[in-house]
């Protein structure tokens, strides 16, 4: 068996020298996958088993097995990444960050010299466990070394903004980097001013307004959808990019109503964009338009963006879209601590989650109708754990959680969220356990890589088709809801009919396993045979 050889074929795809997407260190012996005219193709057995309920409480399981070929385009192109929202917080932080490790600009704090990283990214800042040594012990290769993917330094940053401040003063006016950073980038942030956007005032807090002053002229929503996709046109030729993803990190929007004849059928959808039904709101207008030339987009708030008529015009165009909300601190932490609590067996009956920000985000989620969208999305992230284990939560016990969350804005702190949760939980016996948790953390430094992450998968997952094995088939994408993405987003959007998966270390093993298929090997596992038998 010979090697993938991924490194020599992703370094001769480099154009342009001081690229660094498409490098890879790994190389796999496998008679799964072999490199044929720049694609890695690869065999994978899909095993999984099939469980049917009895009477008495029993189950009857069969296992089944699919079989899949898998091919992988191995040259990453030129790509582009437009924010909406790019002069708030997160678009102006993820900014300078990407100048000042392109770069390479060291800034000075209050702790000494800092060197620019990645670090918050999966994909730029974690391992993948490829197997063991001779000796037993697991061997780890960096994330983005597997197989070849986008680098953030090779990323070209453009966007929208409903205000008109060059990024170098949405820097300023964000305070979240250290001064001595901001000096640096400011000759580079300078040079980048926010697209108009769109504003339809009844979405977003009527505290937003003093800040729109760069807006897309006219009340025509189909117009608005067509001066997108003219901005997203010029914008790739104008940097002669191949690829463009666009994320959505501008403001919180209130929950649009799904009424039927408006947003529940693609067409129905389009139509009532025609009409510019009040019903449409700003970031639905955004994902059409992407979807329509076929960008990836990807929702960063918890608002309901992809209605079904949206979720049905991605089918029918087969344009990748994922959502909802980034999961950055309080929540992504939820994901694991209450997975383990009902793993291990513990009852959790009450979870209080409070927080208070001063930020923009935080200034928008003010108003209820907006804060209401981030409830929902901050709730949601416990209901497939409880579904998980029927002796802890059924009919008899109650199959709820006491659920609070609270959101108050709080200008002096800026940017360092402040969360508190406490976990009520019912032990053995009639025994109880409260788990209090406090944390402080920048909001934007913890969000800013989750764009990255999710931009650089997203870009990752268009390069990879698949078909059955044996088919006369072509080779096809992806189902467009990408929810591969999930591990970065509090409210992951599923294929409609089947359940959203919210425990993180699921999510990061669905994610983990999808590679190594892509490179012929099999699932992750933790038997360790090797120290477990003779």
């Amino acid at each position: 068996m010979s090697p993938h050889a991924l490194d020599e074929v992703a370094s001769s795809s480099v154009e342009v020298p001081g690229v660094l997407s498409g490098y890879t260190s790994v190389k796999v012996f496998s008679d799964r996958a072999k490199v044929e005219d720049g694609f890695l193709v690869s065999d994978y057995a899909y095993e999984n088993a099939v469980v049917k309920r009895v009477p008495g409480g029993k189950y009857e399981v069969t296992p089944t097995s699919v079989d899949y070929q898998f091919k992988l385009d191995l040259k990453v192109p030129k790509t582009g990444l437009m924010m909406v929202g790019l002069g708030g917080n997160n678009g102006s932080t993820l900014t300078a960050t990407i100048l000042a490790n392109r770069y390479g600009i060291n800034f000075r704090t209050k702790q000494g010299l800092q060197e620019p990283n990645y670090y918050g990214s999966v994909t730029q800042a974690s391992t993948l466990k490829l197997g063991v040594d001779e000796d037993g012990n697991d061997v780890y290769a960096p994330f983005n070394q597997v197989l070849p993917m986008l680098h953030p330094n090779d990323i070209v940053i453009g966007g929208w903004d409903i205000n008109s401040a060059n990024l170098a003063d949405a820097m300023a006016r964000s305070k979240v980097l250290d001064y001595d950073l901001q000096r640096q980038v400011a000759k580079y942030m300078a040079q980048i001013r926010p697209l108009p956007s769109i504003y339809y005032p009844d979405f977003i807090a009527a505290n937003q307004s003093e800040r729109a002053d760069n807006l897309i002229d006219g009340d025509s929503k189909w117009d608005h959808v067509q001066r997108i996709r003219q901005d997203i046109q010029e914008f790739k030729a104008k940097n002669e990019l191949e690829k463009v993803i666009v994320v959505w990190t501008a403001n919180t929007e209130r929950y649009a109503d799904i009424l039927t004849g408006v947003n529940d059928t693609a067409d129905n959808l389009i139509n009532s964009i025609k009409a510019s039904h009040d019903e449409v709101a700003p970031s639905t207008i955004f994902a059409v338009a992407c979807i329509l030339d076929g960008v990836p987009f990807i929702n960063g708030s918890p608002q309901n963006t992809f209605v079904p008529g949206c979720i049905e015009l991605a089918e029918k165009h087969k344009s990748f879209i994922g959502g909802d909300d980034f999961k950055s601190g309080q929540t992504k932490l939820k994901s694991v601590l209450a997975q383990f609590l009902v793993d291990a067996g513990i009852r959790p009956l009450s979870i209080a989650s409070y927080n208070h920000l001063g930020n923009n985000d935080g200034y928008n989620l003010s108003a209820p109708k907006q804060f209401r969208s981030k409830e929902i999305s901050k709730k949601s992230v416990v209901d497939d754990m409880i579904a998980s284990n029927h002796i802890l939560y059924n009919q008899e016990k109650g199959n709820t959680i006491d659920h609070c969350i609270v959101i108050k804005y709080l200008p002096a702190v800026g940017d360092s969220k402040v969360a508190m949760d406490e976990y009520y939980s019912e032990l053995m016996m009639g025994g109880h356990n409260t788990i209090s948790i406090h944390n402080v953390c920048e909001d934007s430094l913890l969000a800013s890589p989750l764009i990255i992450d999710l931009t650089v998968i997203a870009e990752f997952f268009s390069r990879v088709t698949y078909k059955k094995t044996g088919s006369e088939d072509d080779f096809e994408k992806f189902y467009p809801v990408l929810s591969v993405l999930s591990y970065w987003l509090k409210a992951p959007l599923a294929r409609p009919g089947c359940e959203p998966i919210n425990g993180l270390n699921k999510q990061r093993a669905a994610l983990e396993n999808l590679l190594r298929a892509f490179v012929g090997l099999g699932p992750q596992n933790e038997l360790k045979l090797e120290e477990r038998l003779w």
